[in-house]
């Protein structure tokens, strides 16, 4: 008689599965609370202690650590050797595994969990049967995942499994048992308070969805999140309109999440392919989205909106006038909603904790050729220093306000990147090019071609990293802005702060760059 081996935190399904491999002329070993799971559903059931020999002991702690156990999972069934070994032993094999762990990611998860309770909920006798299954997986069929239960069933019914259906079933177990050891290395990191770099780095995430297409219809995507409470994070969004969201989509929409973040009053960013072409703060969220619209209102069409205040009817309004792809708000009125589903291509996301920042500690990741970069996230903004003035003139209250908003802004267009701003709206971005000069008269440009040049009057400017040259400052003072951020620390500074006194420009170095790649 064939032998399983079963022993489950995760109960889904697992009567109906043994009843079926029962009735397959399965006898099955268990443990603990499967067994009276199994029991109670009037399965029969051998004890794992009838099998070992031996009591459960130290509080559950020691159940299936036992020879009689994994020498029935290692045996190889083509080895005389070993078949004689077990036969001398008096040891039965085990043909069929099903286990799933103690449930490690959902404790820790819990809020204020005790680090007591998260060690408690380490499993060490499940991996180990499972490595052990699925190390001999030609002669022993293996289970960590209730979605299995059906296929498994359906080829047992035809008389058993191919080999290639036993090596995927393998390969699970090792990408699961990996994936849980790297939560519990990575959460005692975390308890440690070690914030540096390993020496071997592992990471583990859980697939959302297979996108469509990634950047390019030709080429294969998923979407992955990290297992964590990602507060604020778009992957825990729920998304109550629309498509399913793209690669590029998700990408995108990242993009403008993260810039919406650095800003406590009502906002809206709109962004197109990860860079921001619209931001705008005001009094009231249809006030913010108005005037981020008017800074860009050719590439908002087809772009992402985020706002960090509900949407109310008046804003969805607005919206619907225009086509655009994702939306992402804290909450919706009614109203809103109702107004916003008209559009039958929208995509409508709603992001409780929208403005919450990423925890301390948080990774950048971008994969190369044969390798891995990572990074702390730019979480700062400024540096603890104060600003340094470096011109005659200061600039004046709402110019120290514009310059901060426009330093916002920057930090999130790709580099070389060059922000404009006016009354916390952003007048014209330049991003991604690979001379500030083409940057600078790129934004001056958008304006004077979209909103007007008059506006440009009493504009500021801000520069993601420092000038090399002057001739950025020349353009500026032809533009009619006034007021310029930037870090600073070329060794052609002087020249740029001679220009800005030559025009009457104040200019503030934040002795801090945000190059973003």
């Amino acid at each position: 008689m064939k032998r399983a081996l079963i022993s489950v935190s995760d109960k889904t399904g697992i009567v109906e599965f043994a009843e079926k491999i029962s009735e397959l002329g399965y006898e099955i070993i268990s443990t603990g609370g499967t067994a009276k799971a199994l029991e109670y559903a009037g399965i029969k059931v051998i004890n794992i202690s009838d099998v070992t020999g031996f009591p459960e002991c130290l509080d559950g702690r020691v159940k299936t650590l036992h020879p009689n156990i994994h020498a029935g999972l290692l045996a190889i069934r083509s080895s005389e050797e070993h078949m004689k070994q077990i036969k001398e032993l008096n040891i039965d094999t085990i043909d069929l595994v099903v286990v799933n762990l103690y449930p490690f990611k959902e404790t820790i998860l819990k809020d204020n969990v005790e680090l007591e309770e998260a060690i408690e909920n380490i499993d060490i006798g499940g991996p180990t049967m499972l490595r052990a299954a699925a190390k001999n997986y030609r002669d022993v069929i293996v289970i960590v995942d209730p979605k299995d239960y059906k296929m498994v069933l359906t080829e047992l019914n035809k008389g058993d499994l191919s080999e290639a259906t036993r090596f995927y079933l393998s390969s699970k177990v090792f990408e699961h048992t990996a994936s849980y050891d790297t939560l519990i290395a990575n959460y005692f990191r975390k308890q440690r308070g070690d914030d540096g770099f390993p020496d071997t780095l592992s990471l583990t995430f859980e697939k959302v969805q297979e996108m469509r297409y990634g950047e390019n219809p030709h080429q294969k995507a998923a979407f992955y999140k990290e297992i964590g409470k990602n507060v604020g994070c778009l992957s825990s969004a729920v998304q109550v309109h629309g498509k399913e969201l793209s690669f590029n989509n998700i990408n995108d929409t990242n993009g403008a999440l993260e810039l919406l973040k650095e800003f406590d009053e009502p906002t809206v960013v709109a962004c197109k392919h990860a860079n921001p072409c619209g931001v705008a703060s005001g009094e009231t969220i249809y006030d913010a989205y108005i005037n981020a619209y008017n800074a860009d209102p050719v590439s908002i069409f087809g772009g992402i909106v985020v706002a960090n205040r509900e949407i109310d009817k008046e804003t969805a309004q607005e919206m619907n006038k225009i086509f655009i792809e994702i939306v992402v708000a804290p909450s919706y009125s009614k109203e809103a909603l109702d107004v916003l589903r008209q559009k039958k291509n929208i995509r409508i996301l709603q992001l409780d904790n929208i403005s919450a920042k990423l925890p301390k500690g948080s990774y950048d990741l971008k994969k190369v050729a044969g390798g891995l970069l990572i990074q702390e996230v730019d979480s700062l903004l400024l540096p603890d220093e104060e600003l340094k003035l470096v011109t005659k003139r200061e600039p004046t209250k709402e110019e120290m306000e514009d310059l901060l908003f426009a330093w916002k802004v920057v930090k999130y267009a790709k580099s070389n990147g060059i922000a404009i701003a006016k009354n916390k709206q952003s007048l014209g971005i330049g991003p991604g090019q690979v001379n500030r000069i083409w940057a600078c008269k790129q934004a001056i440009d958008h304006c004077k071609e979209h909103i007007g040049e008059e506006v440009l009057k009493g504009a500021v400017m801000a520069s993601d990293a420092f000038f090399p040259f002057p001739d950025c400052v020349e353009e500026a003072a032809k533009a009619g802005i006034t007021a310029i951020i930037q870090p600073g620390g070329s060794i052609r500074d002087e020249e740029s702060i001679e220009a800005c006194d030559k025009y009457g420009i104040t200019m503030v170095f934040t002795n801090m760059r945000h190059f973003k790649h």
